[in-house]
């Protein structure tokens, strides 16, 4: 099946070739692992394309051709770690700007600007960015990057990509959104109007919960520039072994994330009519705020509405949170997401352990909040296991 209105090959088929040609020396069809730091050179300044694997490496950039094209950019860059890469992003940014945040964004976002670029001379503010008059108010003269999640973690906010950059239009601003809990199967922000888009690739990506990695993926000149710069300057760079491994995952990105999608939007219809949950969180239900913004942000290369398989659960108190986890048998109690087995969260402790207890609690990240990745696993036997945990 291909894409609609494209003439290209379809998303699953591109997630399968790009940058998996076969290896021209043998034959191939797994290209090789290319575990080298440096590389023969014919002559001064005579090489073929490589010198030293911080700067490139073919693996490498077999993984970031394969990305740029799932993301539809000009150019992905890869780095060791989702952190890694969000840090690139920032040291784009000069001395005296100014950078607009989403309120709700990950913990370890919001632990590395208050105590890594505070010392720095930018400015942060955090605002919601799902109010636009809200947004429009935090824009500043000096404003040169707005950092967005949608959804959010763990909270599961939507935010309109379409409606901000209109908002920002014309203005010297960077929108980049962290696409981590959509993946580029379920959202693709760069056609709806982004500058560049942020993966910890750790997740959804990798999907196996075995490899550390982060990207950044854009068509915006002056970014290139700088981020391919700061990529080889600061050598915060995944390993070709890592490289490889996330080629290979992203081969399955789309049966993965369907699935998953599937399985949470199963699971999360039952929760919410489950009596021990106070609360249930998921874009997917038809009471979730920006349900109709998600249906129509958040769609498969085919046209189709997906809501992504991450579930946030208010249980309550904390005696039932922990009830909770010990009676699960099948969902891990462990950090990250996106991997094909299911994991359970608390985010308070957790994710975002590092932020301020004030502050989570004016999110509404309590500590009986419980978060849900979920995962391949036969949808049946993952409702045994929360109907048991819950019982």
């Amino acid at each position: 099946m291909k894409d609609p209105h494209k003439n290209q090959p379809g998303f699953a088929t591109r997630a399968v070739h790009s940058g998996n040609d076969p290896d021209p020396a043998t034959g191939a069809v797994s290209p090789p692992i290319h575990l080298t730091s440096t590389f023969r050179q014919e002559g001064v300044d005579r090489h073929l394309g490589y010198d030293y694997s911080r700067a490139v490496n073919p693996t490498r950039s077999r993984w970031e051709a394969n990305l740029a094209d799932l993301e539809g950019g000009a150019r992905a860059f890869a780095f060791s770690s989702g952190m890694a890469a969000i840090t690139a992003l920032f040291q784009c940014l000069n001395a005296g700007d100014h950078v607009v945040v989403g309120h709700n964004v990950y913990g370890g976002t919001h632990r590395l600007i208050h105590h890594v670029f505070h010392r720095l001379p930018l400015e942060f503010t955090f605002v919601d960015c799902s109010d636009e008059d809200h947004l429009r108010q935090a824009l500043q003269a000096n404003t040169r990057l707005l950092f967005l999640e949608t959804p959010t973690n763990p909270l599961l906010e939507v935010v309109d990509i379409r409606g901000i950059q209109a908002l920002v239009d014309g203005r010297d601003i960077w929108m980049a959104v962290d696409n981590t809990f959509m993946s580029p199967y379920g959202q693709r922000p760069l056609e709806l109007g982004a500058d560049i888009v942020i993966h910890s690739s750790t997740k959804y990506l990798g999907g196996h919960s075995d490899v550390l990695g982060g990207a950044l993926i854009t068509s915006h000149p002056e970014l290139i520039d700088r981020l391919g710069m700061i990529q080889k300057s600061a050598g915060a760079v995944p390993s070709p072994f890592d490289c490889w491994l996330l080629l290979r995952s992203t081969k399955t990105l789309a049966l993965r994330v369907q699935k998953q999608a599937d399985n949470a939007h199963q699971l999360a219809r039952w929760c919410a009519e489950h009596p021990a949950i106070e609360k249930t969180i998921y874009p997917g239900l038809e009471h979730h705020p920006q349900h109709e913004l998600a249906s129509r942000q958040q769609r498969t290369p085919y046209g189709e509405s997906i809501y992504g398989s991450m579930i946030s659960l208010e249980l309550g108190t904390v005696a039932r949170r922990d009830r909770f986890f010990s009676r699960l048998k099948l969902f891990t109690l462990a950090e990250s997401l996106g991997g094909v087995e299911s994991l359970v969260s608390n985010p308070f402790v957790m994710t975002h352990g590092s932020i301020p207890r004030a502050e989570k609690e004016a999110l509404g990240i309590t500590e009986s909040l419980v978060r849900l990745s979920v995962g391949v696993e036969e949808v049946d036997d993952l409702l045994a296991d929360l109907d048991q945990a819950l019982a």
